[in-house]
């Protein structure tokens, strides 16, 4: 097994940044990426969130970019299939965090996202669930969150230094095209048609 094989996670956009001059991933819609390597970790939100989550003793880190899917019944306080696929994002990145060595009574959680940006979706108030849901996802697991930037009208750029657990947000005043609009809506149609699939257990 090669070192970059054994120490990252589902990461198909590798990059160098010469702002930041470090070596860099960038995470898509339905992505998580996972490091003791001390990359940098960068996405782009809409109405998604993203959750860093991190080990400060091995500085083993990881994000994760979700959206919940749009279920009408969320409003009913009942557990859905939206809250069924948030939960599986999430224990994706915990469970490879484990496996990586970070230890889970450690782990520190920064969380962001949920702008109301989707054109046509206001109603649903898709941004404000998907924040809600990680907000809760964390406290039920007892993640405490030490830092956070959600709701709010405009998409944002996240940069997570997994060395030191530092984030830095470029909020994007302006879209000068819909591509982050377009990405959001297609992810959305895509995880509407594919069922979650089986568990992941946390040990």
């Amino acid at each position: 097994m090669t070192q970059d094989k054994a120490h990252h996670f589902l990461a198909p956009n590798h990059y160098f940044d010469r702002y930041f001059d470090r070596e860099a991933v960038k995470i898509l819609p339905g992505e998580y990426y996972v490091t003791n390597h001390g990359l940098l970790i960068v996405t782009v939100l809409g109405s998604c969130v993203a959750a860093c989550v991190r080990d400060p003793v091995t500085g083993i880190g990881g994000m994760n970019h979700f959206l919940l899917p749009n279920d009408h019944s969320a409003a009913e306080g009942v557990v859905t299939e939206s809250a069924r696929y948030g939960s599986y994002a999430m224990e994706l990145l915990i469970n490879h965090l484990i496996k990586m060595g970070a230890s889970r009574q450690r782990l520190q959680a920064k969380i962001f996202g949920g702008g109301n940006v989707l054109r046509g979706l206001t109603v649903a108030n898709v941004g404000q669930r998907n924040a809600q849901f990680v907000e809760e996802y964390l406290h039920n697991e007892g993640i405490p969150v030490v830092g956070h930037d959600l709701l709010g009208d405009y998409p944002r750029k996240v940069y997570f230094f997994t060395d030191t657990g530092k984030v830095k947000i470029k909020t994007l005043r302006s879209i000068h095209n819909t591509t982050i609009l377009e990405r959001e809506s297609e992810y959305r149609l895509k995880i509407k048609s594919a069922p979650v699939s089986g568990d992941v257990d946390l040990f």
